[in-house]
């Protein structure tokens, strides 16, 4: 009977048909499982380098913000501190599990920045990431109180995240991995938009940015 139904040509073609479409699924599947395991972020990427950065990055915005929402004694600069912090610390997590899922150490080998296009020369001569605040600054964060407080932190914020977006313009400009861009981009619009902000109020305290 087997010969017979393999002696049809029609019939024999079906059953090529069906083994070589359920051939297709399996691969599928397992390309499913095994693709992106082979695809994502090695530990010299951009992603890695920018995941592992901008987490320290965020971890001082989030620093400087509490200091600035527990002691500030303004609405409006505490409202922005507030947002500040919990919309970073959110993406602090997302850019720590992105690491914990490429199965990647959080912190590599390379030098900071060093995934950046200027690679390393981006950095200050101190050492410290586009926009970040000096130590002695945030001893001074903390030491401060009332009017003096919110300037100072509307000023180091500022120059904070108008570094991360630097730093996020940075990473556009050569990853091409959709989940890190997507995420990225959210980051940059939001601090745009805090930078709006920040600048508003700086002219409310009758106070200037700081110089670059």
């Amino acid at each position: 009977m087997l010969a017979g139904l393999l002696a049809s040509p029609r019939r024999r073609a079906l059953m090529l048909g069906a083994l070589a479409a359920v051939f297709a699924l399996v691969i599928g599947y397992l390309g499913g499982l095994i693709v992106p395991r082979l695809s994502t972020p090695g530990d010299n990427s951009p992603e890695a380098g920018f995941a592992r950065d901008m987490s320290s990055h965020h971890a001082q915005a989030v620093e400087m913000a509490m200091i600035a929402w527990q002691k500030s004694g303004s609405d409006e600069v505490r409202e922005v501190a507030y947002n500040i912090a919990t919309g970073q610390q959110a993406q602090f997590g997302i850019m720590q599990t992105w690491l914990v899922d490429w199965r990647l150490s959080p912190t590599g080998t390379r030098p900071k920045m060093a995934w950046m296009p200027n690679g390393s020369h981006e950095l200050l001569p101190d050492g410290r990431m586009p926009g970040m605040a000096s130590d002695d600054e945030i001893n001074k964060l903390r030491n401060l109180t009332g009017t003096p407080l919110d300037v100072l932190f509307c000023q180091l914020m500022l120059r904070h995240h108008l570094g991360g977006i630097h730093m996020v313009s940075g990473l556009l400009s050569v990853s091409h991995n959709k989940q890190v861009t997507d995420i990225a981009t959210q980051m940059k619009n939001a601090q745009q938009n805090e930078v709006t902000n920040l600048r508003r109020q700086l002219g409310d305290l009758g106070a200037e940015p700081l110089p670059a």
